[in-house]
């Protein structure tokens, strides 16, 4: 389509020759139809010219020359109409292409975002993430791939185009080529910064879109503490910061125009000077009319140059969103899977932590020779001070994390060699926040369990002490929850993700403080409905109220990533230690 987009305009500019001829009587010779048997490669142009000129003087002869220069302006624009549409056709056929590398690149980031570690994003803020999924990609899709037509288009332009200018004077053309380094160096010139300031203007807007997102998550806070006017300040300081990067950026940008622009006309005049030069001397080997079209092509193929230097400083600023997005898209996923992993479908005997060592950082260990075993039906607990190591301790069963020695192992095999969907299968979790989405109480009670029946879900909820509230709600199961569940009490939110957790109904359970946050009724109301849940399940529990795990199997107390005592809650007040205290403490 580009191919033909550039020989049809190279025709409808060949029009102009016989045109000016008329118009301007310029040349009186009188031509002879060339037979068109005779036509090769080496007289092609040649003889076209002949002909052209011939069926023009017929025209004139029989019709008269204002009629002729009206069949020939029909002719132009038919050429026109023709070299618009393959012109639209060569676009029309790179949208998919288009379209589509930006939905793949969006589809890539977030499959890998959801395959990613926990540890990534404990590293990286929400904020500066966000802003490359939306912002960065659309950045790609402004600069890079919006400049595919021109990087396709420009250069068949380019040469189709040089090519015609070599058949009408090479000599001309040659002299042309040697003043086209002039144009391409002082654009050149230009865009080299320009890759830098778009990383750096980019980096500043990630820090206004964290500033949002963390203006939206504390927006209670900030207006409990009348801390919006300091809010204000720092979004301004930051929007300031990234408007004066953006101008940068932008002022680089549109001095590609006028820079070309320039240069470009420089060029025509010294083209203008030579060519007037070889005609005045009688060396020409084209004459006054032939040099005006040869003109016209040239000024033609400036167009496609410049576009081509556009396209590459869209590329250049694309290039910095480019490899912010690939910090994301080549991030490494430390969690492997062996080459044949094992498949598991349930707990036969028992969890064993055998010497597990674990740090987030090298220096600085967060759990220190952790030996427990945790047979099949047995609740045992975990209990200790705040940063003693429990939440990440229970994070290394579903391999969200990796033990750095030691191992951990389920039946015997360490989860190192087990395939992580059907370790994860196994295991159900409900937490200290209890994290729903922004959906009906169906999809979220069904989440991870495909085909859930309505039955099924009433079942677990019943089960969860759920269901009484969810008939209450206007819609029942079909009622949304709102953003992270904000439309329900924390109570009601806990009881959702037990019921949540049933319906799964996991071998293991693990229980992250789910009582800690919650009023007495509720925790009485969400404490039944763990109990039900904990029937026949091995449970791993942690808990700062010690009243909830009186009754494990086994407690043990962590103090600094260290297991320092362990038993019975009887066996452990006797020992009269750190359990103790904390117990007496609660007492109190």
């Amino acid at each position: 389509m580009n191919i033909l987009a550039a020989l049809f305009n190279v025709f409808s500019f060949s029009i102009l020759l016989p045109i000016l001829q008329i118009l301007f009587k310029v040349n009186t010779e009188r031509y002879e139809l060339v037979d068109w048997s005779t036509c090769n490669v080496d007289n092609l142009v040649e003889v076209m010219t002949n002909n052209g000129y011939y069926y023009s003087q017929c025209l004139v002869d029989t019709y008269g020359p204002a009629t002729t220069l009206l069949v020939l302006g029909i002719v132009l624009a038919s050429l026109t109409l023709l070299k618009t549409a393959t012109y639209f056709g060569g676009s029309a056929c790179l949208m998919p292409l288009r379209t589509g590398i930006i939905r793949d690149v969006r589809a890539d980031i977030y499959k890998k975002i959801l395959s990613l570690p926990l540890s990534f994003f404990s590293e990286e803020r929400k904020g500066d993430i966000l802003a490359r999924v939306s912002t960065d990609v659309n950045e790609i899709d402004s600069s890079i791939t919006s400049s595919l037509d021109m990087i396709i288009k420009n250069p068949i332009f380019i040469l189709v185009y040089v090519g015609t200018m070599f058949t009408m004077s090479w000599q001309l053309t040659l002299f042309t080529l040697l003043v086209v380094p002039l144009l391409a160096g002082g654009i050149g010139r230009i865009g080299k910064k320009l890759k830098q300031n778009s990383l750096y203007a980019q980096s500043k807007w990630s820090d206004g879109i964290s500033q949002i997102e963390e203006t939206l998550g504390g927006l209670r806070i900030i207006k409990a503490f009348i801390a919006e006017k300091k809010m204000e300040d720092r979004f301004t300081a930051v929007n300031n910061e990234f408007r004066n990067a953006s101008m940068k950026v932008a002022i680089r940008q549109s001095a590609a125009h006028p820079v070309s622009e320039f240069l470009g006309t420089c060029m025509i005049v010294i083209v203008l000077w030579f060519g007037g030069y070889l005609i005045f001397s009688g060396s020409s080997p084209i004459d006054a009319s032939g040099f005006i079209y040869y003109l016209v092509i040239l000024y033609t193929t400036l167009q496609p140059i410049k576009d081509l230097s556009k396209a590459g400083y869209s590329i250049q600023k694309g290039l910095a969103s480019l490899e912010r997005i690939n910090k994301i898209l080549h991030a490494e996923n430390n969690i492997k899977e062996v080459a044949e992993p094992k498949q598991i479908e349930a707990l036969n005997d028992s969890i064993q932590l055998e010497n597990v060592h674990f740090s987030y950082n090298e220096g600085h260990e967060i759990l220190h020779d952790i030996n427990l075993t945790i047979k099949k039906g047995q609740t045992i607990a975990l209990v200790g001070q705040s940063g003693s190591g429990k939440s990440t301790l229970v994070d290394l069963i579903p391999r969200y994390h990796d033990v750095s020695s030691g191992a951990i192992k389920i039946d015997g095999e360490d989860v190192r060699n087990l395939c992580i969907h059907s370790l994860r299968s196994l295991i159900g979790n409900v937490n200290q926040e209890a994290i729903l989405f922004n959906d009906t109480i169906f999809n979220n009670i069904a989440f991870g369990v495909e085909n859930a029946t309505q039955e099924q879900v009433e079942a677990a909820a019943k089960i969860a002490n759920a269901h009484d509230f969810i008939m209450e709600m206007e819609q029942g199961y079909q009622t949304n929850v709102g953003d992270r569940g904000g439309r329900l009490s924390g109570g009601q939110r806990q009881r959702i993700s037990i019921a949540r957790a049933i319906l799964k109904n996991p071998p293991i359970l693990i229980l992250d403080e789910a009582t800690s946050a919650l009023d007495t009724e509720s925790e009485r109301l969400v404490q039944d409905a763990l109990e039900k849940l904990m029937r026949s399940r091995t449970t791993i529990a942690i808990a700062h109220r010690l009243s909830t795990i009186k009754n494990a199997n086994e407690i043990f107390v962590l103090h600094e990533g260290k297991i320092v005592e362990r038993g019975t809650h009887e066996e452990l007040i006797g020992m009269n230690g750190y359990y103790k205290k904390l117990n007496d403490m609660q007492a109190l």
